[in-house]
């Protein structure tokens, strides 16, 4: 009797996406995302806690908040869970769009801590309606054919860049004094971008993998040896912080800065909305209107989160989109990983105080390429659209002139209400809308083929992403 053939195992469809790779890299490559996230995750509770008039112990308390928060955000929006998180390699971080309207409702409640009380409860009620909301959100997706997706992911892109070269020159603190733009800066930073683009060029594809990562490294220690980095916060601060629910006292609901924080919601749903396709694009993985709710869902209860451990909204955040165009490294659990660094840096501020040593500069060139790709991304999808039909020429171009105004002009719109500036106030936001509103516009409710009967698949193939 002739043996057995052995039973020849079925092969593995796992997408690049849900790839667990092995603990080394899963780690090395989650901290790079860490730092590409930091400077922009703590600006917004420093924007906020200086207007509000908080102390400084109380800053770095908001600080921290903010870090395990987003950490726990992030984990909810890429690993996911029932309905809730797109499961794609999205990084969750305190949205800009509400800076503005949350100092508003703090200083109009009084400021300081009294003020802040207020603004958990309208983050909050909007943390509640952005998730209830979501499957309606989820619906609109076939309104966002290739002309809106591309424009909106270009704007995000070409907004953001001077963010980085705000930095460049030395940081947004530095702006209106000598120090702003001084020669140094501008070395660090095109030494950090210089070093990121021969890596990635003749390091491999390992060191291309992490090359963002290496140039900031690179880029503090030689800013340390010539004396530019500080490292004297590290030693002041503390081993262990927690945060802990209502810790300034229990939020106080009001009707207006609910209003006010709902609109914020709302518009921050259509960035997430390209941010997913932007992400979809990027790894290879299809979306649809379901893919599109759950990231809603996930930005709704990080954001409810946020109101109850004292922190904020949440929403993608655009650097990371960018560093996982450059790294081409697409498993989600990679992101997974950055939001546990993220927790264990809130709760050891020491820790987090070592990251917030790395120079504005060389954050600001390293974050060049990163803002820069998203724009690429933007572009790439474009480039699939017929732009010699005028309506879609009209949308590209009207869009980009609209997110220029209050990039290029920032004061422009400070005589506005603060409802209205919460819409008119961010390039991002402004262009974002232009697009959607302008596509209905010209397009309307028009037969035309939805995202989900287009093959992206097919579409994405010459440029697919590996793993590495």
């Amino acid at each position: 009797m002739a043996p057995l053939a052995p039973r020849r195992r079925p092969r593995t469809t796992e997408h690049p996406v849900d790839e667990v790779l092995p603990l080394p890299r899963l780690a090395l490559y989650g901290f790079q995302h860490v730092l590409a996230f930091y400077a922009g995750a703590v600006l917004v509770p420093v924007l906020l806690g200086s207007s509000l008039g908080l102390s400084r112990q109380e800053l770095v308390y908001l600080i921290n908040a903010d870090l395990v928060t987003a950490g726990i955000a992030t984990v909810i929006q890429a690993w996911g869970f029932w309905r809730i998180g797109s499961r794609l390699p999205l990084v969750q971080g305190a949205t800009f769009t509400a800076v503005s309207p949350m100092i508003a409702i703090g200083q109009g409640a009084g400021g300081g801590t009294a003020g802040l009380l207020v603004v958990y409860g309208a983050v909050i009620t909007a943390g509640l309606a952005t998730f209830l909301l979501a499957p309606f959100a989820g619906r609109l997706a076939p309104y966002f054919p290739p002309v809106v997706t591309g424009t909106l992911l270009t704007v995000i892109g070409i907004t953001l860049i001077p963010v980085a070269l705000q930095d460049v020159g030395g940081g947004a603190g530095l702006i209106g004094t000598p120090g702003y733009g001084d020669p140094s800066h501008l070395a660090y930073a095109a030494g950090t971008l210089l070093f990121i683009l021969l890596v990635s060029r003749l390091g491999g594809p390992f060191l291309g993998s992490i090359a963002v990562l290496l140039g900031l490294v690179g880029g503090t220690l030689a800013a340390w040896l010539l004396g530019d980095a500080d490292l004297g916060a590290v030693d002041q601060a503390d081993w262990l912080g927690v945060s802990a629910p209502f810790h300034y006292g229990l939020p106080h609901f009001s009707l207006f800065p609910i209003l006010a924080m709902v609109v914020v919601m709302m518009i921050t749903a259509v960035e997430t909305t390209g941010d997913v396709y932007a992400m979809g694009e990027i790894t290879g993985r299809p979306v649809d209107g379901e893919t599109v709710s759950r990231a809603l869902r996930a930005d709704g209860v990080s954001t409810v989160l946020g109101g109850l451990f004292n922190s904020f909204p949440y929403v993608a955040f655009a650097e990371n989109i960018g560093l996982v165009r450059i790294t081409r490294v697409t498993s989600r659990f990679v992101v997974v990983a950055a939001g546990l660094f993220m927790i264990a840096l809130g709760l050891v501020p020491k820790a987090g105080a070592v990251v917030a040593s790395i120079p504005h500069p060389v954050l600001g060139g390293a974050a060049v390429a990163m803002f820069g790709m998203v724009a690429t991304v933007g572009i790439q999808i474009l480039a699939r659209v017929d732009l010699k039909e005028e309506r879609n020429a009209l949308i590209l171009a009207v869009s980009l002139g609209a997110a220029m105004l209050p990039t290029v002009v920032g004061p422009f719109f400070e005589r506005m209400p603060t409802e209205l500036r919460a819409v008119l106030g961010s390039g991002i936001t402004l262009g974002s809308l232009t697009a959607v509103l302008l596509n209905l516009f010209f397009h309307g409710f028009t037969a035309r083929r939805s995202r989900e009967e287009i093959d992206w698949d097919a579409l994405a193939e010459p440029d697919a992403p590996a793993n590495r």
